[in-house]
């Protein structure tokens, strides 16, 4: 019998243009809510390669995984069941633009990040320092 385990995501805290990137979910749980780029990471896949790929397909952009801020397993954080997400500090590049499941992708300033989805405002209050670090060489 094969065990039962939570479903392995990732999120990925892009900084793009000295300004963080989130987008707006196009579906349910939290339709229409801003949120950290992300998703599932695919069996045979490593979570940096679900990192680089879920940042592309949902905001446009390459990414260059700075980080790793934390690892988040509070089985209540997702309503669809158990999720653990592996979360990235990420510098990107090329053209900002929405796709895959993202209704669009817009770049925050840091003191203006609305109350987004899951536990993604713990996730960047997590990485603010680290954020700031960065912000300040760019």
């Amino acid at each position: 019998m094969k065990p039962q385990t939570p479903s392995l995501t990732v999120d990925i805290l892009i900084l793009f243009e000295n300004r963080l990137v989130l987008v707006k979910r196009k579906n349910p749980p939290y339709q229409g809510k801003f949120a950290l780029p992300g998703g599932f990471v695919d069996i045979g896949e490593s979570t940096e390669k679900a990192a680089a790929r879920e940042s592309f397909e949902e905001t446009g952009l390459s990414v260059e995984i700075i980080k790793l801020v934390g690892v988040y397993s509070d089985p209540q954080r997702d309503p669809r069941g158990h999720t653990v997400s592996v979360c990235y500090l990420a510098k990107g590049s090329g053209k900002l633009k929405y796709g895959s499941d993202a209704a669009s992708a817009e770049p925050f300033e840091l003191d203006s990040i609305p109350e987004l989805a899951f536990d993604h405002n713990k996730m960047i209050n997590d990485a603010k320092s680290d954020i700031n670090a960065i912000l300040y060489q760019m």
